[in-house]
């Protein structure tokens, strides 16, 4: 396969894993990722971690604003496959059309569910006890497009963004590795998808992280692992507020927002339990374990 002309669409370090197998496998000739994005307090202009990878191993890099007219730039690298990894964006028609072997993407749900942006943190704040990985062919949908295999991963009780993120990831390069030659020899067999069982799994808004303890108890456990490590829930406790890393919950009728705390636990009453915060993250300091953020406020 090593006379396919690749272009690989990513931007994030969800991407990194496929983006290493059609760099060993294929002809790798361009990388398409972001423009360098604003990181941290002092806003340091960083490149994505597609881009960090690809320059250092010499691919050349692309970062349009616009593909609908920037895309000239991308077709004059010729390539014979396009692929995709949460690049953020949409393709036009122009860029679809071109590969003779189509432009594939591996999106990181079981499609045609939570077809979207943030699918893994909406698996987890609905409480989903499976999740996967689609390969698909693109259409000029939001990931609509034909199936053309699918990996399934079991949700653990003790899963986060953070470790779901690592599973589906390298699972997504094991489903591009284990179907590139049938998507290059034309021995696919394409299933589309019902759009009647679609749901969809917009970006997380910054409104979206306040916990709300009128819910059930685990509706809030699973909302506190959604959202970490990025970009963490919060709540307030002692009159500041608290960023939730980590948590853990009990059942049982208890009274909703009351602190139940002793020296070394603090947990809230929700509609049917309590959650108990485990890890956290006190607004610009570090991450710390409950019984040190407690006796930072004893003795103060």
């Amino acid at each position: 396969m090593k006379d396919i002309r690749v272009v690989f669409m990513g931007t994030p370090d969800f991407s990194l894993a496929p983006l290493k197998v059609l760099e060993e496998k294929t002809n790798l000739v361009l990388v398409v990722t972001k423009k360098d994005a604003e990181v941290g307090r002092k806003k340091v202009l960083t490149p994505s971690p597609v881009k960090a990878y690809a320059l250092e191993h010499h691919i050349p890099v692309l970062t349009p604003d616009k593909l609908k007219l920037e895309y000239e730039d991308i077709l004059k690298y010729q390539p014979d496959l396009i692929v995709t990894c949460a690049y953020g964006k949409i393709l036009p028609k122009v860029i679809l059309d071109y590969p003779r072997f189509g432009c594939i993407n591996i999106h990181a749900s079981i499609l045609p569910k939570y077809r979207g942006s943030a699918p893994i943190q909406w698996a987890l704040l609905n409480g989903e006890d499976k999740t996967g990985v689609t390969l698909m062919y693109m259409d000029e949908g939001m990931d609509t497009g034909d199936i053309i295999d699918i990996y399934e991963c079991p949700i653990l009780d003790s899963d986060d963004v953070g470790t779901l993120h690592d599973k589906l990831s390298s699972l997504g390069a094991n489903i591009l590795l284990n179907n590139l030659e049938n998507i290059i020899s034309g021995n696919i067999k394409r299933i589309k998808q019902n759009d009647g069982y679609a749901t969809l799994a917009p970006m997380i808004e910054r409104e979206m992280e306040e916990l709300d303890f009128s819910m059930p108890v685990k509706d809030v456990y699973n909302k506190i692992r959604a959202f970490s490590p990025w970009p963490l829930s919060k709540t307030t406790i002692f009159n500041e507020e608290v960023k939730i890393v980590k948590a853990h919950y009990d059942e049982g009728n208890k009274e909703v927002g009351k602190i139940y705390q002793d020296k070394n636990s603090l947990g809230i009453g929700c509609l049917d339990g309590i959650i108990y915060f485990d890890m956290v993250k006190p607004i610009g300091k570090n991450i710390m374990d409950i019984k040190s953020y407690l006796n930072g406020k004893k003795n103060k």
